[in-house]
């Protein structure tokens, strides 16, 4: 058969699976799953962000996020000696952030030709510390929103992404996708996270 817009069933399935995979990991990454070493009998476990983030903390107290706890985590967090520029956020909380004083207040022209914008989000926040360039993640839960340093961060492979073949059963192909890897936190206090949000 001629596949349209594809070379290959073979090298599109796996690039559907590859993606999948990311997903997975990006999920893992950012949940606060404890770290395990793991044993002979049970697999070893990476500490998702939330387990390694313990210091610099808000508690929202079960209330809806504000750019007081904002303001609280990125002083928390320049203080401990961390740079943060990013804020992740789950996407309900990207448009609670939204909402944050000072985005009413912008206006902008209307062009001679074309439609006018209406601006209704904002994706950079000016703290009194920084830049913090605003991040909303599908995978994130709505209960928590993280302050990071991007520097002290990263991900780290003991295996990288690799597909290997296996043994073939009459017509079907299959092959075996597999990475191993750990997220790496240089400095837990130079980030911040806002919990227990509403």
């Amino acid at each position: 058969m001629d596949k349209a817009g594809r070379s290959t069933e073979t090298a599109y399935q796996l690039s559907k699976a590859s993606a999948e995979l990311k997903r997975d990991m990006e999920s893992i990454l950012l949940s606060d799953q404890a770290k395990d070493a793991g044993t002979s009998a049970t697999p070893r476990k990476l500490g998702g962000l939330g387990s390694w983030i313990t210091t610099n903390v808000v508690d929202a107290g079960a209330a809806p996020m504000t750019e007081a706890m904002l303001n609280e985590a990125v002083l928390k967090a320049y203080t401990e000696g961390g740079e943060p520029t990013m804020m992740l956020v789950s996407p309900a909380n990207k448009q609670v952030f939204s909402t944050f004083p000072g985005i009413a207040e912008q206006r902008y022209a209307a062009p001679k030709t074309g439609q006018t914008k209406i601006v209704g989000a904002a994706d950079v926040y000016m703290s009194d510390f920084g830049t913090l360039s605003v991040v909303p993640d599908r995978f994130l839960g709505d209960d928590v929103a993280y302050v990071l340093d991007p520097s002290m961060a990263s991900v780290a492979y003991l295996r990288p992404f690799k597909s290997t073949k296996l043994a073939k059963t009459g017509d079907s192909e299959k092959t075996m996708m597999n990475v191993e890897f750990t997220l790496v936190v240089n400095n837990e206090l130079a980030h911040a996270a806002i919990t227990n949000i509403a």
